[in-house]
């Protein structure tokens, strides 16, 4: 159990960046929290100059490495606590937590095609983990590239727990989950077939229809194209007027 003098630590990633010493949200500068975000995001020990040239990319090198010193400079209580300093090289401190890394594991457990989903990545709260994108808002390259690789391994994953939630016959988690995925990306086709397998799967034909004739219409408005034979497939005999 956590004493007062030693909060537990975590840095959030997911839906936005949040410095947490127990239940209190701690401020830090902005390259300081640049600083914190690559670290946390990297999960072991960073070199330094490393470092410096990924956060200060348009600087000399020593101008860069005068960058970093100045953010761990500015670091005191809660955020210094968060990281281990040295000579040449910089790591999270062992105790402190980090959404994204339970976030990425889950994901990866879904995705793992050599065992089913376990029953305790069953649940609403693996949903609610693989919601938010990670570090929103931010435009540096290093931050851009991992939220878009983020983004399609949370989709994947989503897509996946939403067939394993219809398998175990949970058929509101199954609407859930893809709902999340098509929410995050309405034009991906591949999210809009697990929300309308999810809905067939229950028997909801109307639902289902519903959700295919949107998706029709959305891709038409925007790119100018038309869902492909394998999700039409999926509705095809619904409609009484539908061709053979």
């Amino acid at each position: 159990m956590e004493s007062s003098d030693h909060p537990s630590l975590q840095v959030t990633l997911l839906g936005g960046f949040r410095l947490l010493a127990g239940d209190d949200q701690v401020a830090v500068s902005g390259g300081s929290e640049r600083l914190l975000a690559f670290v946390a995001l990297c999960g072991q020990a960073v070199p330094r100059n490393l470092l410096a040239g990924t956060l200060w990319p348009e600087a000399p090198e020593r101008r860069a490495c005068a960058s970093l010193r100045s953010a761990l400079v500015r670091l005191n209580g809660a955020g210094r606590q968060m990281l281990s300093v040295g000579a040449t090289e910089i790591r999270l401190c062992p105790e402190a937590h980090v959404d994204f890394h339970d976030a990425r594991s889950l994901a990866q457990r879904i995705l793992d095609p050599t065992t089913p989903t376990e029953n305790r990545d069953l649940s609403a709260q693996a949903v609610a983990l693989l919601s938010d994108s990670l570090l929103p808002g931010w435009y540096d390259d290093w931050a851009v590239h991992e939220a878009e690789e983020w983004q399609q391994r949370r989709l994947h994953a989503l897509e996946a727990l939403t067939d394993a939630f219809v398998a175990a016959g949970r058929y509101a988690d199954a609407v859930a989950a893809a709902g999340v995925a098509v929410r995050a990306e309405p034009l991906r086709e591949s999210a809009r077939a697990a929300l309308i397998r999810a809905h067939l799967a229950e028997d909801n034909q109307a639902e289902a229809l519903r959700c295919f004739d949107h998706y029709s219409r959305h891709l038409q408005a925007e790119l100018g194209l038309r869902p492909t034979p394998r999700l039409c497939e999926l509705v095809a005999g619904l409609r009484s007027d539908a061709p053979p």
